[in-house]
């Protein structure tokens, strides 16, 4: 949606309780069928508009550029048009001319993106009755459309009346007494000699207990002495004063319906009144003046204000305001000589609570513990909500460090007692970050960013926990920033390139398969080793896009071996939890497959055990997905997870790879009882097995006597290039004709990540 324009009625927000309503139709009430034209050249502003003033009852003509709202004009009868300036084919003010040079009996309100003064200025210059800025609040539109169309009514009201009651003083009195606006009239002394009904109900004092007195009565104390030129007005003419704003006081100082009590803010036009003596010399003889009651205006100003400045759903400071209170805190503390203490708190597992408990407990949640943690604070400190979960903490005038240490332990115990939603009980943690002015920085920007970096620290290190800011933060976040950017820009460029580990048949050495491994191939750095950007990628989601590359580049290669080199292999390929959780991943996975149109159960993926227990119940489902399209499953790291092995009959799993942790445990033929257990618990399932990082020719023959069929690592081959994978096999014959498994010889010395 355009930022000029409000979601339709139904999503729009504001106080529009405080509009007259209609009791039969619980719509804003309408003092007449009124003809509304809307001239706007932006499609979008023109619905945006029908749709407010539907809700309304009124009846609206849409009109999409200035020609054809003058060919509307001139061709039917509008009471009202809404007018915007800037259009491409005639301007507004063009419009208004024409609607001034044929005296047509229509009003105007332009509601335009021009927000200088003196577009508004000559707009009601030219007749317009109001100036609506964009965005507008839609309560707004509505009061001025309802005070435009009131008015015009009162006007065709008033009309019949002098018609009827010709130049009488009844007719007068009526029209001021009716007024919606405080009418008054002062002597040459700034005495009331007049001043009609409206001043009951606005300020709560009867005509007769303000004449004969002096207008400062009325007047504001913060006022009285701009009141001396605006509401006394001596000036005529264009000198006069034209909508002044002052403070008027009211008779109760209860007035619970102003924003400071016993005041009502009004917006001014008056005039001084002269008559002409016998020598043609004018004599001032009075004040003639219109205070209209702009309160309601006032609390929509103050709502969008504090709206700028706050968090609608927690109520805390937002950001901006935030940073604000900061620069101020930094000024003191130059002063004083004394040190602030920035604290960026993160909750820790928010998006578990939120996605399994719903968004309704969530926002509850984040509400509580905003309430409890400023109920624990100091008045001076500043708690700002700045994220989804993460919040900023500015606490000023601390002697040392040790005070703030003292209170990130006091918010670390404050979350130990459970938040009570619905009848859940929800723990929570904060991951805390601390900087200290001005050791850590001498600028809001810094201390806010080294807070950031220490909270992430702790994040890192296990939770719930706090940490203060150091230089070697610094480093290590740089270093990983740098990779992050590196990356994003490497997987566009071809700056990736896949290695081939061997899967060879222990029994017989044939080659069964190939895992494909990732390699950086930095313009500088020469070949970076996945440990060194895969858990970047996890924390920055590039692992989508990665994960993503690889499946294709890999299912690219192995369709090409089998076309052009005769060579038919397995191909293993790691996918992560955050490509298993994307809704599209099966649907873009299955795409991949069937454009190179491999062979059924060609492809193996490759999930980590730990990965899955991260979300066993998506995992579940695209894996199931995957499966019953001829895609096999295989577990990576298989008895690193510490989990329940129940799983095992739940996922459609074809292979476990046993973690190399276990097969680099085997130094003799004896006492190897837990890779026995994991051997004999697959063929109890009817799972392959493939064991990782086999190293020597002991792990081979204890293996081979357990049952474990296949096995790759060191012993067989390092993960290497295409062409050299290639150049092997085809100097050892196809991959299931070779008489052993000799040993690849290989520029990839590096044992990460196989």
């Amino acid at each position: 949606m355009h930022p000029y324009y409000p979601a339709p009625w139904r999503g729009i927000e504001g106080n529009f309780e405080s509009l007259p309503t209609d009791i039969n139709t619980n719509r804003p009430k309408r003092s007449y069928n009124a003809r509304i034209l809307i001239a706007d050249d932006e499609p979008r502003a023109r619905a945006s508009l029908k749709e407010i003033l539907r809700f309304t009852g009124y009846e609206t003509t849409l009109a999409e550029c200035g020609r054809e709202a003058i060919d509307l004009l001139n061709s039917g009868t509008f009471d009202l048009i809404l007018l915007d300036l800037n259009m491409p084919d005639l301007h507004g003010h063009k419009v208004m001319e024409h609607i001034d040079s044929y005296q047509l009996n229509c009003d105007i309100i332009v509601v335009s993106g021009e927000t200088t003064f003196d577009h508004a200025t000559m707009a009601l210059r030219k007749g317009a009755q109001d100036f609506l800025r964009k965005p507008y609040a839609p309560d707004e539109l509505l009061r001025s459309v309802a005070n435009v169309l009131e008015r015009r009514q009162l006007k065709a009201s008033n009309q019949s009346i002098q018609l009827r009651l010709q130049e009488s003083e009844s007719l007068h009195k009526f029209i001021v007494n009716n007024s919606p606006d405080m009418i008054y009239l002062l002597d040459h002394e700034g005495r009331f000699a007049f001043i009609n009904e409206r001043v009951k109900s606005l300020l709560g004092y009867d005509q007769k207990e303000i004449i004969g007195e002096h207008f400062s009565k009325l007047i504001h104390t913060e006022d009285i002495e701009r009141a001396h030129f605006t509401f006394n007005e001596r000036r005529a003419g264009e000198r006069a004063t034209r909508s002044a704003e002052l403070k008027l006081s009211s008779k109760n100082n209860n007035g619970s319906r102003f924003f400071d009590s016993g005041t009502v803010p009004v917006e001014l036009s008056s005039i001084g009144i002269y008559t002409t003596n016998d020598d043609k010399t004018k004599s001032f003889i009075g004040t003639y003046g219109v205070a209209r009651d702009i309160s309601e205006r006032k609390q929509a100003e103050e709502l969008i204000k504090y709206q700028l400045y706050h968090d609608l759903l927690t109520n805390l400071p937002n950001r901006s305001l935030f940073r604000d209170r900061l620069n101020m805190a930094m000024a003191q503390s130059k002063r004083s000589g004394k040190k602030l203490a920035i604290m960026y708190l993160d909750m820790d597992r928010f998006k578990i609570i939120n996605d399994s408990l719903g968004h309704y407990v969530g926002d509850e949640l984040l509400k509580m513990v905003g309430q409890r943690l400023r109920s624990e604070l100091r008045e001076a400190d500043t708690l700002a909500r700045v994220g989804g979960d993460e919040f900023n903490l500015l606490v000023p005038e601390i002697n040392d460090i040790q005070d703030a240490r003292n209170l990130a332990e006091k918010i670390l115990r404050l979350t130990l007692e459970p938040f009570i939603i619905k009848n859940e009980e929800i723990f929570i943690s904060f991951s805390i970050g601390i900087s200290i002015y001005p050791s850590d920085g001498d600028t809001k920007d810094s201390l806010i960013k080294h807070a950031d970096i220490a909270m992430y620290k702790v994040k890192n290190a296990g939770k719930n926990g706090y940490a203060f800011y150091s230089e070697k933060m610094k480093a290590h976040f740089s270093q990983s920033l740098d990779i992050e950017n590196g990356l994003r820009k490497a997987i566009s460029t071809n700056e990736l390139c896949l290695y081939y580990q061997p899967q060879f048949d222990i029994n017989n050495g044939y080659m069964r398969g190939v895992e494909a491994l990732v390699r950086w191939k930095h313009p500088e750095k020469g070949t970076i080793q996945p440990n060194e950007f895969i858990s970047v990628a996890e924390e920055s989601g590039l692992i989508i896009p990665l994960g993503e590359w690889v499946l294709r580049r890999a299912c690219t290669d192995i369709k090409r071996w089998m076309e052009h080199e005769g060579i038919t292999l397995q191909l293993s390929v790691n996918i992560s939890m955050q490509q298993l959780e994307m809704d599209q991943f099966v649907n873009k996975a299955l795409k991949i497959i069937k454009r190179h149109q491999l062979p059924k159960n060609t492809l193996e993926l490759e999930i980590t055990e730990h990965a899955i227990m991260q979300d066993m119940e998506k995992a579940i489902d695209a894996l199931t997905k995957l499966s019953h399209k001829g895609i096999r499953i295989a577990i990576d790291d298989f008895g690193t997870g510490y989990s329940s092995l129940g799983y095992l009959q739940n996922l459609p799993i074809n292979t476990l790879k046993i973690d190399r942790s276990f097969v680099q445990g085997i130094k003799t033929s004896e006492d190897n009882s837990i890779i026995d257990a994991i051997i004999a618990m697959a063929k109890g399932l009817n799972l392959n097995l493939i064991a990782e990082g086999v190293e020597n020719q002991t792990q081979i023959d204890h293996l081979s006597r357990a049952g474990c069929g296949l096995a790759q690592g060191f012993f067989y081959s390092h993960p290497v290039p295409e062409d050299e994978l290639l150049k092997f096999i085809k100097s050892k014959g196809n991959t299931n004709g070779q008489d052993s498994a000799d040993t690849i010889v290989s520029s990839d010395h590096d044992p990460s990540y196989q």
